[in-house]
C-alpha cells in the first residue's frame, strides 16, 4: 500500500492530518512441474478461500492464480470457492476456524486489513501464515457513460459543493481500497472525509451494476474492474490512483492533474494458524514457481496488474507495518476511535 497527499505509507499520512454461493475452479493434473517442498509433482487438492464475491478483485486473482498454476503443471484439481461479508472478515474468520487443516489458503489485500479494524474482527491477520504478496493494483476514478462530469476538475467542483448530493460507491466496506482512495481524496481536494456520501457494494460486479445504472455520481474500484468497460465506451476513467499512467488505460495519474496523491491496493495469499513449516515452505514454493511461470507474467500483463511478489518473512514484516498504517489512516479519518 502507498498512500499518498503527499503520502508515502504512515509519517507522511499522518503529518498530511488526516478485499455468493460456492464455485470451483479444477482441471487434469500437469504433466510438467518439479518439486513443491516435500513432495515430488504437482500440489492436489488445494483449497482457495475468497472472502467476497464472485467478479470481485479478489475472486478475479485467485481464479487468475490457479489458472496460472493449473496451465504451468504446478497445482492440480485446485478448488476456488467463496465465502462473503463483512468486507472479507467472514471469510478470515472461517479460515481462522480452520486451524491446523494443511489443503486451505486464502486471497486476501488491502481491504481485508481495514475490515478487521472497522468490523471489530475477533479474527486478526496476525493468527494467519503469511505465504505471498503477489500483486499491486491501481485505482480508478470512474463515472458512467454520459456523466455530467467529464473531467476530473469538474467531478470535484460539485463534489465540494454538496458532498452528500454526489455519492460515491465502491466494492469495499469502510477501511477497504474503494472506500479509502474517495476518503483519501477528498481529503487532498479540501472536502471533511465524514462528509462523503459513500455507498458499498458487494463486489466489483454489483458496483459495476451500480455506476452503469447511475446509482452513484462515480466510483473508485480497482483499474483491472472497469478496464474493459472503459474501452468500450460504458465508462470513463477519470484518473487513475498510480503513480505512473496505466498500461493500457486512457487516463491521466491523479499528479498530473494536480492532485498530491498516490494509492495502491495489494492482494496476497495467507494460510490458516497451526500450518506446519513443511505445507508452508509447499505453498511458498509453489507460489514462486508461479511467479516465475510465462503463464502468471501473461496474467500480469492482460490484467495490468504491477508485480510486487513477496514471500515468507518478508510478506509478514510487511503485513504488521500494513496493520499500523492502516488503524493510524482510520483513526486519523475519524473512522476508528
Amino acid at each position: 500500500m502507498r498512500f499518498s497527499t503527499q503520502l508515502k505509507v504512515g509519517s507522511a499520512l499522518l503529518a498530511a492530518g488526516l478485499a455468493l454461493s460456492a464455485c470451483g475452479v479444477s482441471a487434469d493434473e500437469g504433466t510438467s512441474g518439479g518439486s513443491s517442498g516435500a513432495a515430488a509433482g504437482p500440489v492436489k487438492g488445494l483449497r482457495i478461500l475468497v472472502p467476497n464475491s464472485p467478479g470481485s478483485g479478489y475472486d478475479t486473482t485467485a481464479r487468475a492464480a490457479a489458472k496460472a498454476m493449473q496451465d504451468a503443471g504446478l497445482a492440480s484439481t485446485i478448488e476456488v470457492f467463496n465465502s462473503a461479508g463483512a468486507g472479507g472478515t467472514v471469510g478470515l474468520q472461517r479460515l481462522v476456524n480452520e486451524k491446523g487443516q494443511d489443503d486451505i489458503l486464502m486471497q486476501m489485500g488491502l481491504g481485508v486489513v481495514g475490515a478487521v479494524y472497522t468490523n471489530k474482527s475477533k479474527a486478526t491477520l496476525n493468527e494467519t501464515v503469511p505465504i505471498a504478496k503477489l500483486i499491486e493494483e491501481s485505482e480508478a476514478i470512474v463515472v458512467p457513460a454520459g456523466s455530467p462530469y467529464t473531467t476530473l476538475d469538474q467531478l470535484v467542483a460539485a463534489w465540494k459543493a454538496d458532498p452528500g448530493k454526489v455519492p460515491v460507491g465502491g466494492a469495499s466496506n469502510a477501511g477497504g481500497p474503494d472506500h479509502l482512495t474517495p476518503m483519501l481524496l477528498a481529503k487532498a481536494v479540501g472536502i471533511t472525509p465524514k462528509d462523503v456520501n459513500y455507498v458499498a457494494y458487494d463486489g466489483g460486479g454489483d458496483l459495476l451494476t451500480g455506476i452503469l445504472g447511475k446509482k452513484v455520481a462515480f466510483a473508485a474500484t480497482g483499474v483491472s474492474e472497469v478496464a474493459e468497460q472503459a474501452k468500450n465506451g460504458d465508462v470513463k476513467i477519470l484518473a487513475v490512483t498510480s503513480a505512473k499512467p496505466v498500461a493500457g488505460v486512457d487516463a491521466p495519474t491523479l499528479k498530473d492533474l494536480g492532485v498530491d496523491m498516490e494509492f495502491s491496493n495489494w492482494r496476497g495469499i495467507v494460510g490458516p494458524p497451526g500450518l506446519s513449516a513443511e505445507k508452508t515452505a509447499q505453498y511458498i514454493d509453489l507460489v514462486t514457481k508461479m511467479h516465475g511461470s510465462e503463464q502468471w507474467k501473461k496474467t500480469l500483463a492482460d490484467q495490468g496488474w504491477t508485480d510486487s511478489f513477496q514471500t515468507g518473512e518478508e510478506f509478514k514484516t510487511f503485513l504488521a507495518a500494513q496493520n499500523e498504517s492502516v488503524a493510524g489512516v482510520l483513526k486519523e479519518l475519524g473512522l476508528t476511535s
